[in-house]
């Protein structure tokens, strides 16, 4: 019987036969294999990614998400491994986001923007988390929070606007 928080995902020659998500005694044939996935919630805090924005600019980027396994059988068959499956997932849904969106909105330079990285989070987050569900459904991941944890300029702009404001 599988431990609290685990899916025991059997199979038989590698033709899944089911999966017990529940604690107890089971009888289970002798001849079935056994995979362990866990149930539980965990964050997944992505590299810093240097990506470009909408305008072009680099800016260095990271997300925060928080996921478990929904369905043991896409988890177990659909993808080789769903962890990294996840990571890699995450950090596409993370450059395409950023090439959405500008940065910051830069009205006085002719580029009005409404929604922008920096002032309109909870639309960007929105969008991140969608963009996730999407991506991440093929592996039977559900997302249950996903969030932009690190937005910067990259470093060369960085540069660029303090020798401006220097002068």
């Amino acid at each position: 019987s599988p431990s609290r928080g685990l899916g025991d995902v059997y199979k038989r020659q590698g033709e899944y036969k089911g999966t017990i998500k529940k604690n107890g005694l089971f009888w289970v044939n002798p001849f079935y294999t056994k995979q362990k996935i866990s149930l539980r919630a965990r964050n997944f805090d992505s590299e810093r990614l240097k990506v470009n924005d909408k305008l072009g600019n680099p800016i260095i980027i990271s997300t925060i998400l928080v996921w478990r396994v929904r369905d043991t059988h896409k988890a177990a068959f659909d993808v080789d491994n769903y962890e990294n499956f996840v990571r890699i997932q995450t950090d596409a849904a993370v450059r395409e986001l950023a090439s959405k969106y500008p940065y910051d909105n830069f009205a006085d330079e002719g580029t009005d923007e409404d929604i922008t990285l920096r002032s309109s989070m909870s639309e960007v987050n929105e969008a991140l988390e969608k963009e996730l569900e999407d991506r991440l459904d093929i592996a039977g991941i559900e997302v249950l929070e996903s969030r932009i944890g690190y937005l910067a300029y990259a470093n060369e702009i960085q540069i660029l606007i303090f020798y401006i404001h220097s002068y």
